[in-house]
């Protein structure tokens, strides 16, 4: 959507024809993303479909609640950037409706703060799944997975997230819209 904002200032054709490139980039990498979420609560369906049949057969599966838990933080973190150009993350409309003229200010001004947050918790996102790697940890339960595969989904989540807020705020600094569906669907 950042791109999309700095479309209006590309003046040439190569211009604007690189800025749809990547807009239509970001907007498939955040709809995968989602898919890969949604594919996640699938996998946790599964899992515990699994684990109720299994009891009642008497068989015992160890490690099915951990990896549901896996793909639970996978459903929850693959499907941010896309929740956030949907609209579906709460937004405070009656504390901004009070705002008045402020109101684009107080906008702009909480995506450029949210830019700023999400970034920070992407970097230590990816960071964490790093150390995980580099030391070798492996979860406590049976499974004894190694934590960075399912960390990873937490990493990459939450940089498509840092990077959908960022585009939010270019688009709303450069083209005053931010992108992010209203609860009535409208830009």
């Amino acid at each position: 959507m950042a791109f999309a904002a700095l479309e209006g200032s590309a003046h040439s054709a190569k211009g604007r024809s690189m800025v749809m490139v990547a807009r239509r980039v970001l907007d498939t990498a955040y709809l995968w993303a989602a898919y890969l979420a949604a594919a996640s609560m699938v996998v946790i369906l599964l899992l515990t479909l699994t684990q109720i049949v299994s009891r009642y057969l008497g068989i015992s599966i160890r490690g099915l609640s951990d990896y549901a838990g896996y793909f639970m933080a996978s459903a929850a973190f693959l499907a941010f950037a896309h929740a956030l150009n949907q609209g579906a993350h709460v937004r405070i409309e009656l504390l901004l409706g009070t705002l008045g003229r402020f109101r684009r200010t107080a906008e702009t001004a909480s995506l450029g703060l949210s830019a700023l947050i999400g970034s920070w918790f992407a970097y230590y996102a990816c960071n964490m799944a790093y150390l995980t790697y580099q030391y070798g940890d492996i979860s406590t339960g049976l499974d004894a997975t190694p934590l960075w595969i399912p960390q990873l989904s937490m990493a990459v989540g939450s940089v498509l997230f840092a990077v959908a807020l960022g585009d939010s705020f270019l688009q709303r600094v450069f083209t005053g819209r931010d992108g992010i569906r209203t609860s009535s669907g409208n830009h």
